[in-house]
């Protein structure tokens, strides 16, 4: 049924309108009704309907306050009997028990006195007892409809039926508050909440604050309540008196909008008190206290107030609550450390931990001085930890080792052994590698995984491959519970996946950054080193298209300085070179330069290093790189040359001495490939390409070795360079079959390093790369020039070369595309090169 609406209250049930029915069918008769219900069900409305139907009738009405008894011709309306003194009830009890009289009475169900449970029962024995239930989706959808200027939508129903739990009172409050405001998204404006401060006011001491201990998360606990109450207050009675508000569900829970409403209009000081004596409480049983702290500290950090100002007594509720929310929110944890210390705590160390969890490292670096600087032997120690985490990220390991091995932790010592490592001082990581001792401490999870950590680094300059990715794997699974609320300096799964990197078994890597960013292990400040590493990942495997769309989200992770940002510089240089983007190359290098000046040379920097150098090549600038490539052969030379380390680094070298045109050099690093060989397959697959370039180098072009050689790059991953290998080889022939063949092959090998769903839809991005695989650079200027509508001797003029040179150049760039005439060559140099302006 719908809801009949009258004087601003929709009624409910069908009590209620057979109630209204048996009075309009017959006002003269008897009458003994009672109405019971919460406030806000309608009750009020219902007598006033009810006095409309009398005095329409011509029946005199004597309420809310009559004279007992009454007239005789007059109906009794009662409203509020729960409110009204013993003798009153008593009168109206003797007048319900005449068998002609019409009276009426609407009460709360609480409280439940006997006087007018002795009145109630009476009027249940000459007529109907009346329950007013809360309205139906039905009936809110239909007393919106009446409210609001337009139809409501089922969105909107169902946001007021979840909100108002169908109360009438409530209904209309936000009814009447959406129709005064513009339309929009379902929501609880302001004035929706505005009745409800009166309401606030009038309650009982008691009640109010049960009702603001149940806002706070108390719900109907016995142990905290008695933490907010008076001694000795009856917690059953209090409950029940909050349900007959309305307020209070029967389940103890509150009514959406009266929660909001009291979070808004309570009083402030003493939803502070409940708040603090109820995490008292929690605390003190050792109960979870951030959900009842983190709207306090909302309230007591206020405009004007002072970080713990609420009350000295809570620092150690607010510091308990910031190691609750170290792993999930560390920059909330910051704010409640910051608190606890305002209330007398001190918390400078965690409140450092915490910032630089949240990825603000200036500010956890100022923090950390001043402990180490004026604070208690153990939280020096602790801020050391937090300190040398710090340098870490941004890539001073030399000083990040110094910290660590001041902090004297187990898990310090296991980070400065894997930093040791990274700076080429292996004996001295060595000794802090402690072996298993069954009578030290008991070791922790971030421990063991510290010093897993620390022996898979050392096994990876030591021992094959296998052995020590197998240890960062398992120092991986170790570390992952911790997840984002351990700070770490790096994490085992980004020096696994370097070490996988450099020894191109990609898809470990792959499998071991993906681990770390479903975990978050490290949190905010590693989150950009694992997806630079992935991205990188990427790069090798020459999947440049997606490359350059992980680019954007990486530029918004990469930190202004240290480690990440040179290799998020070094990552955008790797990607135009591998695009022939020169002018992205010249553009990216300036930035690429002042990130590798800013960075001592360590292991783990190996990577964009030799990315790099290649770079510098390409560029004619390789002086900006050879201090820092002769640091790094110091740094092998310190740890033995270990090939898992160097097989990657030379093989850039190589790659560079090729664009330079320097044989010898190029010579030097292939030989130095050739002995690594026997480290694994990775290194033999480097070596047996590196003597390959040598022939193609030097003009002597056997297709077999050269195919041989690009497909086991190409099945190591590496199709980039694979397709580089034989694309170089195809140019440099002058067999055409052999040319064909190796250009063909050259293309098969690029189309495989793009994932399936690009090769099946021809992305034109990997064409381009394709088509720019088969034109040198030169080749590439001089189409460009084409493509700008220059002739043959304004192209000569421009690139110093004579106009047959430039011809010639022309006949083998359309002998390589294998274009019919002149307009399919210039079709595919404009899909090739693009834009002629630009690139030319």
């Amino acid at each position: 049924m719908s809801a009949p609406v009258r004087n601003g209250l929709p009624m409910s049930g069908s009590a209620a309108s057979a109630l209204l029915d048996r009075v309009t069918a017959d006002p003269s008769a008897p009458m003994h009704a009672v109405v019971g219900a919460p406030g806000g069900y309608g009750k009020t409305a219902l007598l006033r309907r009810l006095a409309e139907v009398y005095r329409d009738a011509g029946v005199p009405v004597a309420g809310p306050w009559p004279p007992v008894p009454p007239p005789a011709d007059h109906v009794l309306l009662i409203d509020d009997a729960h409110l009204l003194a013993p003798d009153r009830l008593d009168e109206l009890r003797g007048h319900a028990e005449h068998p002609g009289a019409r009276i009426v009475v609407a009460h709360r169900p609480w409280p439940r006195r006997p006087v007018l449970l002795r009145l109630v029962e009476a009027l249940r024995r000459g007529g109907p007892s009346v329950a007013l239930p809360a309205l139906t989706t039905g009936q809110i959808a239909a007393h919106l409809t009446a409210r609001l200027p337009g139809p409501p939508s089922a969105e909107l129903i169902a946001f007021v039926a979840a909100q108002t739990a169908g109360i009438p009172r409530y209904v209309t409050r936000i009814a009447d508050a959406l129709a005064a405001g513009p339309p929009g998204q379902p929501h609880v404006p302001v004035a929706a909440l505005a009745g409800f401060a009166a309401e606030l006011d009038e309650l009982e001491p008691g009640v109010r604050t049960l009702l603001l201990a149940v806002e706070a998360g108390a719900g109907l606990s016995f142990d905290l309540m008695a933490a907010v109450l008076d001694t000795g207050a009856d917690i059953d009675g209090l409950a029940e008196a909050g349900r007959s508000t309305g307020m209070l569900a029967p389940d103890g829970s509150l009514v959406p909008l009266a929660r909001r409403a009291i979070a808004a209009l309570g009083p402030i000081s003493q939803r502070i008190d409940v708040r603090q004596r109820l995490a008292a409480r929690q605390l003190a049983r050792g109960g979870p206290v951030l959900p009842l702290v983190r709207p306090l500290l909302r309230v007591a950090t206020g405009p004007g107030l002072v970080p713990g100002a609420a009350g000295s007594g809570l620092g150690p509720v607010y510091e308990a609550a910031g190691e609750e929310a170290l792993g999930d929110d560390p920059a909330l944890a910051a704010e409640l450390f910051e608190a606890a210390a305002g209330a007398g705590r001190t918390t400078a160390v965690r409140r450092a931990l915490a910032t630089a969890l949240a990825g603000d490292l200036d500010h956890a670096s100022r923090l950390t001085d001043q402990v180490l600087s004026a604070g208690t032997p153990g939280q020096r120690a602790e801020a050391a930890y937090v300190a040398a985490a710090v340098l870490a990220y941004r890539g001073q390991t030399a000083q990040s080792v110094r910290l660590f091995a001041w902090a004297g932790s187990d898990v310090a010592a296991g980070f400065a052994a894997v930093g040791l490592i990274a700076t080429g001082r292996l004996p001295d990581a060595q000794r802090l590698i402690r072996p298993d001792d069954p009578a030290a401490q008991p070791p922790t999870s971030l421990s063991a995984a510290a010093t897993l950590m620390a022996r898979g680094t050392a096994e990876s300059v030591t021992s094959p491959s296998a052995t020590a990715l197998s240890t960062l794997v398992q120092a991986a699974t170790l570390i992952g519970p911790a997840g984002p609320s351990a700070l770490l300096p790096d994490s085992p799964e980004a020096v696994g996946a370097l070490l996988a990197m450099h020894g191109n078994d990609l898809d470990v890597a792959d499998s071991l950054l993906a681990r770390a960013e479903r975990h978050g292990t490290g949190g905010a400040p590693l989150s950009a080193r694992h997806h630079l590493l992935s991205t990188w990942v990427l790069l090798l495997r020459g999947r440049l298209d997606e490359v350059e769309q992980r680019l954007p989200a990486t530029a918004g992770v990469t930190a202004p300085e240290g480690r990440d940002n040179l290799f998020g510089t070094a990552l955008r240089v790797g990607l135009a070179r591998r695009n022939s983007d020169l002018v992205g190359l010249r553009s990216a290098w300036p930035d690429a330069c002042q990130a590798l000046i800013g960075q001592p040379v360590e292991l783990f920097n190996l990577l964009p290093l030799g990315e790099l150098a290649v770079a510098a090549a390409r560029l004619g600038e390789f002086h900006r790189v050879a201090g820092h490539l002769a640091e790094a052969d110091r740094l092998l030379a310190a740890l033995g040359d270990p090939p898992l380390w160097t097989v990657l680094l030379h093989w850039y070298r190589l790659q560079a001495a090729i664009l330079s045109d320097d044989h010898d050099t190029a010579r030097r690093h292939a030989d130095h490939l050739d002995a690594a060989r026997t480290a694994g397959p990775f290194a033999a697959a480097y070596a047996d390409a590196a003597l390959v370039w040598l022939e193609v180098l030097a003009g002597r072009i056997d297709p077999e070795p050269v195919l041989s050689a690009a497909r086991t790059l190409s099945l190591a991953g590496l199709t980039w360079d694979a397709a580089r290998l034989a694309g170089q080889a195809a140019i440099r022939t002058a067999d055409r079959k052999a040319m064909a063949l190796l250009l063909e092959s050259a293309r098969a090998m690029q189309d495989r390093g793009t994932r399936p769903e690009h090769a099946a839809s021809g992305t034109p991005g990997r064409a381009v790369a394709a088509g720019q695989q088969l034109l040198s650079a030169r080749e590439r200027e001089v189409g460009a020039l084409v493509l700008a509508g220059m002739t043959y001797k304004q192209i000569a003029g421009r690139l110093y070369l004579s106009a047959k040179t430039v011809e010639h150049h022309m006949a083998r760039i359309r002998q390589r595309l294998g274009c019919a005439d002149r307009h399919e060559l210039l079709s595919r140099l404009r899909e090739i090169i693009g834009d002629p302006e630009t690139t030319a």
